[in-house]
């Protein structure tokens, strides 16, 4: 009798825990989902898009690349040939629209799921991190710290660098803690040459970099990874690094 008393209140105890109704948990399931989301999306990777066509043909304008945030963390700093997703420096898009995304797009964007439509991004390759000599004469090659750079990413029809008055043609060495970027379509980036007169006369600061993108995620015909080209692991081209 006792082992029958004891199974009568394991099953009454079970019915008292009995699962409740799944629509009374969706909301729960959907805040913890949209915390973890926020995590990742502030502590570890994030989606970006493409805007324009200054980085082909390595990204098209409308690619999502995915973004490590996380590697910055831990004192990681920009390296020569990563593609990285910055902050505008100083006005670089001050002539660009923004823009005014509908409610959804904006809880989208603010987790991470869609990036952000209302802060303004840059993406560019660094060519050249602090204490590095970077130089441009006539129409190329690029060279840091003297070593002619080899740049297959360069897209089809350009020259590694521009002939204008524009600040096409220089020669300056990257202050500590700074880079300097430069799009792959090199006749169509506005990037740390044209920028000269700003306030950071055209370096981007470390501060401002959000993340090295590492992945084209979408769309999925296009999927591919964005290693550091091997150009860069050149001899002798971290010669002007402190």
């Amino acid at each position: 009798m006792r082992d029958v008393a004891t199974a009568e209140r394991a099953e009454a105890g079970q019915r008292g825990r009995r699962q409740r109704p799944f629509w009374k948990e969706l909301p729960l399931l959907i805040g913890i989902a949209l915390v973890l989301a926020l995590l990742i999306k502030t502590f570890l990777v994030q989606a970006f898009s493409i805007p324009s066509d200054s980085m082909q043909n390595t990204l098209q304008r409308g690619d999502r690349v995915l973004v490590d945030k996380l590697t910055p963390w831990f004192g990681s700093r920009p390296e020569r040939g990563e593609v990285v997703v910055f902050n505008d420096p100083d006005g670089w898009l001050k002539d660009e629209p923004t823009e005014n995304p509908n409610p959804v797009r904006k809880v989208l964007g603010f987790i991470g799921l869609m990036p952000s439509a209302e802060k303004k991004h840059l993406i560019k390759r660094v060519v050249a991190v602090g204490g590095d000599t970077v130089e441009c004469k006539g129409t190329g090659p690029l060279k840091v710290n003297g070593k002619e750079l080899d740049e297959p990413y360069v897209f089809q029809g350009n020259t590694p660098c521009s002939v204008d008055d524009r600040g096409g043609q220089f020669k300056v060495t990257v202050p500590k803690d700074m880079v300097w970027v430069m799009g792959d379509h090199r006749q169509n980036s506005e990037d740390s040459r044209y920028h000269q007169r700003d306030k950071n006369h055209g370096f981007v600061p470390v501060g401002k970099v959000v993340g090295r993108a590492v992945v084209v995620a979408w769309p999925l015909n296009r999927w591919s990874t964005l290693p550091v080209p091997d150009t860069f692991d050149r001899p002798g081209i971290e010669s002007g690094r402190p």
